[in-house]
């Protein structure tokens, strides 16, 4: 009764079109639902993830569930989960692609999910990793560990729009490192984060994970920038 009375005085709206969601919706409403562009990886043994590490990491498994536009309802989702507080989006999408990575072989295989993490700093500035809603939600219904202390970021790098490719590439590649045991050896790890774009990032985190002997990597994002 008072949920409802709150809705009807603070009626939520959806974070892609900001219109009001009806009582059945959350978060995203059913018209944004049908207007997000999918990108179908998941069916696609040589989707576009695969190929973009391709001679860079040896992938496991790879997709993202969205493709991302600039002004693009996904950009301006992705702009609320990581910037206005709003991280019940990333449980959203996280129940959302568990349904669909809950029939792939590799997925049933994996022990860790482990999410790109935040440096110290940027964590406290923003109060939480965009990325953990996702990767509970994907835990939770996988029913597979999450883990958010095996990796962690030991450089912290201030907004890098104004480097170029190779100057962001060359801080990133040195920005993470793993914390281990031997009861990781051996160990396949489901790697996650919000958007693709030049893979850097996860190339970068990657390649900490794969100090790990015999490590084996997937990758899993919630959204790949599509041009």
């Amino acid at each position: 009764m008072i949920r409802h009375l709150i809705n009807l005085f603070f009626p939520k709206s959806c974070a892609g079109c900001h219109s009001f969601l009806l009582s059945s919706e959350k978060v995203i409403c059913t018209q944004c639902r049908h207007e997000i562009p999918l990108t179908n990886h998941h069916k696609i043994e040589e989707n576009e993830v695969i190929q973009k590490f391709y001679g860079r990491i040896p992938l496991e498994f790879g997709s993202a569930l969205f493709y991302f536009h600039k002004k693009g309802i996904v950009q301006e989702i992705i702009h609320k989960l990581k910037y206005k507080g709003q991280e019940e989006i990333g449980t959203i999408i996280g129940n959302w692609y568990s349904e669909e990575l809950a029939h792939i072989e590799q997925i049933k295989k994996i022990d860790y999910i482990i999410p790109v993490p935040l440096h110290k700093t940027r964590l406290r500035q923003r109060g939480y990793n965009q990325v953990e809603g996702f990767g509970k939600a994907l835990s939770s219904k996988l029913e597979i560990p999450y883990n958010n202390e095996l990796l962690y970021r030991k450089l912290y790098t201030k907004t890098q729009t104004k480097k170029d490719f190779l100057g962001r590439a060359d801080m990133i590649s040195t920005a993470f490192d793993v914390s281990f045991s031997e009861d990781y050896h051996g160990k396949h790890f489901l790697l996650i984060d919000d958007v693709i774009t030049t893979g850097s990032t996860l190339e970068a985190c990657s390649r900490a994970i794969l100090k790990i002997p015999n490590a084996k990597i997937s990758i899993v994002c919630m959204a790949m920038s599509h041009h």
